[in-house]
């Protein structure tokens, strides 16, 4: 007796049938399910601060901020500013489980970062998806930055360990908080995992949007001082300064 279900209709598999562009509609000119006409329109991150990735209107400099207070992580990758179309289709795959658009937006990013590994970008030992508190994973059902980190895993042949980093208290949400309540709002907001084992290692921390990098220097804070050797933020986009024009 066979115990598979028989197969009664088309079965999708990612990158191998034809693709049409999830944003237009459109035939995919390529392996993903984008455009070319609309990956060019992105909002391609330009000129940015060395560290943080803050927009900024020069190249190679590093802004205000991370000159005053260096962060504990080294450096952030991040393609895109968070500004439209990238801004409704993370809202889409974070708020309304639209997984298509979230595989696409990693499937992108991991031609980005694979790119600058060629170039400047050290690759890491490890990557780590910013956790969620247990009552929210609850209520979403799942944790976007983990899934970001299992397709980066996959893309870019790097190891993810979503266990190694909790959330082991429920904070308010930090979208609703401006930078000075952001970083009282993490305070003892993360913990590592008993048997976490990341002395000497490279760390790069997963997550969907970089807004003050709040949450990305508790973590780093914390996986530093346990004695990584150096901790990265990929992210798929981040914000530019309030008032600034994107």
């Amino acid at each position: 007796m066979r115990c598979q279900p028989p197969r009664v209709g088309p079965v999708y598999i990612w990158l191998n049938n034809d693709q049409f562009c999830l944003l237009c509609s459109e035939t995919s000119d390529g392996d993903l399910p984008i455009c070319t006409a609309c990956e060019t329109d992105l909002p391609w991150l330009g000129d940015h601060c060395q560290t943080c990735a803050l927009p900024l209107p020069a190249s190679g400099l590093t802004c205000g901020q991370c000159l005053k207070q260096p962060p504990a992580f080294e450096r952030v990758a991040a393609p895109w500013l968070y500004s439209f179309p990238i801004d409704g289709l993370i809202t889409r795959f974070k708020h309304s489980a639209k997984w298509p658009l979230g595989r696409l937006l990693a499937e992108l990013l991991a031609q980005f970062l694979q790119h600058r590994f060629d170039e400047d970008l050290e690759r890491p030992d490890l990557l780590i998806p910013v956790p969620l508190a247990a009552k929210r994973l609850r209520q979403r059902g799942f944790n976007q930055a983990a899934m970001l980190g299992r397709w980066l895993s996959a893309g870019l042949d790097i190891p993810c360990d979503e266990a190694l980093l909790r959330r082991i208290q429920d904070t308010s949400a930090q979208q609703d908080l401006n930078a000075d309540a952001r970083k009282k709002n993490l305070r003892n907001a993360f913990a590592l995992a008993p048997d976490a084992s990341i002395k000497g290692r490279h760390l790069a921390l997963v997550d969907d949007v970089l807004t003050t990098g709040a949450t990305a220097q508790a973590q780093a804070r914390l996986l530093m001082d346990a004695g990584a050797a150096r901790v990265d933020v990929y992210c798929l986009s981040r914000t530019p300064k309030p008032g600034d024009v994107t």
